[in-house]
């Protein structure tokens, strides 16, 4: 397969998978390591994510909008962006300091992506089975203590297969948070997370990338902008109905598979 197709997949992979809680990073990782797909320090993972930031971002325009303009008279709303930059700070902090161990260890196992990928469908299947009477259903009344918590249960993700989304709204269903304010908050978690991840990671790379590899990203950015902005427009109505366990049976799918995978003799 040639790779500008690759990298279509691929961006139409993390488009479709970064807002739900089955890891965008491990699927393309098992994927482009199946394909023979290399990318300088697997900076085109991270930085094809700008769709899908794009894609978020578009769709919440007004919303976001809205908390702007009305934060310089709206203590709810200053509230609220201050939970969202709580809960953006401390996967900064571990992010910055793990870096060149996240991509040069942690990214290059492809048996790490398939063991987490199903230990956290696992573990997906049974909160989404937990009787837990939710005491926060609007995630614009989230305290901020629980803000901060589920920000340090984002840094799980920084390793591949966990799923960032994933960890964050586990984080949020374990603090009595409602399945899908708990999908929301990471919906807004994830623009400030994304777009941070993808600004180091090109500060850090840059010097790598020739022509090639940033054509190929344009095409993967595309890719993921478009099926972002699908998935970002029905994943909430999919969570409120049918919850999370159809996610936790495919992330144990793709492990399980991967792990087969690995293991036939080439």
């Amino acid at each position: 397969m040639p790779d500008w197709l690759i990298a279509i997949v691929l961006g139409l992979i993390e488009g479709l998978t970064e807002f739900i809680p089955v890891s965008s990073t491990g699927h393309l990782l098992l994927v482009g390591h199946f394909l023979g797909f290399n990318s300088p320090g697997n900076t085109f993972q991270v930085l094809i994510q700008l769709g899908a930031i794009l894609a978020i971002t578009g769709v919440y325009f007004g919303r976001l909008w809205g908390l702007l303009t009305t934060a310089p008279t709206d203590p709810g709303a200053r509230r609220f962006i201050l939970g969202v930059f709580l809960a953006f700070l401390p996967a900064v902090f571990v992010g910055v300091l793990a870096h060149d161990f996240i991509k040069t260890v942690l990214y290059e196992s492809p048996l790490l992506v398939c063991i987490t990928l199903i230990t956290g469908g696992f573990a997906l299947l049974a909160l989404d089975r937990m009787k837990i009477e939710p005491e926060h259903t609007d995630v614009a009344d989230y305290p901020l203590k629980t803000a901060f918590i589920i920000g340090l249960f984002q840094c799980l993700a920084l390793v591949p297969g966990v799923s960032r989304s994933g960890a964050t709204i586990a984080g949020a269903l374990l603090l009595k948070c409602d399945k899908r304010s708990a999908a929301e908050f990471s919906f807004f978690l994830a623009m400030p997370t994304m777009a941070g991840a993808f600004a180091y990671d090109l500060y850090k790379n840059i010097d790598k990338l020739s022509t090639n590899d940033l054509g190929l990203i344009g095409l993967g950015f595309v890719a993921a902008l478009i099926s972002g902005v699908f998935v970002v427009k029905t994943v909430l109505d999919f969570v409120s109905k049918h919850g999370f366990a159809p996610f936790a049976w495919w992330r144990i799918a793709v492990g399980v598979v991967g792990l087969g995978l690995l293991y036939i003799p080439h």
